[in-house]
């Protein structure tokens, strides 16, 4: 089903943001998150991942030339370090079972880049609206056979 849920996850995706123009934290974010509802605490460091390279994005930012090209691949860069970061320092302090990591390297930098260019609130909920759809779209699908 994981590539169902990608497939459905990128058409809702599209779908949404021609309706309301608004992005959903990426293309494909709102398809990983779905991916991973069932561990709200994955979800949940994927956020918090992607709020410390927006922050460090929004310091560093004062001191270098960041718009455009060098703004997305700036911001992938610091998420992916965080998320790494993030997964070396994790199991410190707390057990592996737990499941506490980000969905990815890449997932958080996507998911900042669109949290910068629009607002916090319509981005979070438009990642919430549209992950939740995705993920009921393939539970229903699959249990009418057809995943």
């Amino acid at each position: 089903m994981i590539y169902e849920t990608f497939f459905i996850g990128l058409l809702l995706a599209v779908v949404y943001i021609e309706i309301f123009d608004i992005y959903p934290g990426g293309l494909i974010v709102p398809a990983y998150l779905a991916l991973y509802l069932h561990l709200p605490f994955k979800v949940g460091a994927t956020l918090l991942v992607a709020f410390l390279a927006l922050f460090s994005y929004k310091f560093f930012s004062r001191h270098l030339i960041l718009f455009g090209k060098r703004r997305f691949a700036f911001l992938v860069i610091l998420g992916a370090f965080w998320a790494q970061l993030w997964f070396l320092i994790w199991p410190e302090f707390f057990p592996y079972p737990i499941g506490v990591r980000a969905v990815g390297l890449v997932i958080p930098g996507l998911l900042a880049n669109n949290l910068e260019r629009q607002k916090y609130l319509p981005t979070l909920a438009s990642l919430f609206i549209v992950s939740v759809l995705t993920y009921f779209v393939v539970r229903i699908l699959g249990w009418l056979g057809m995943g």
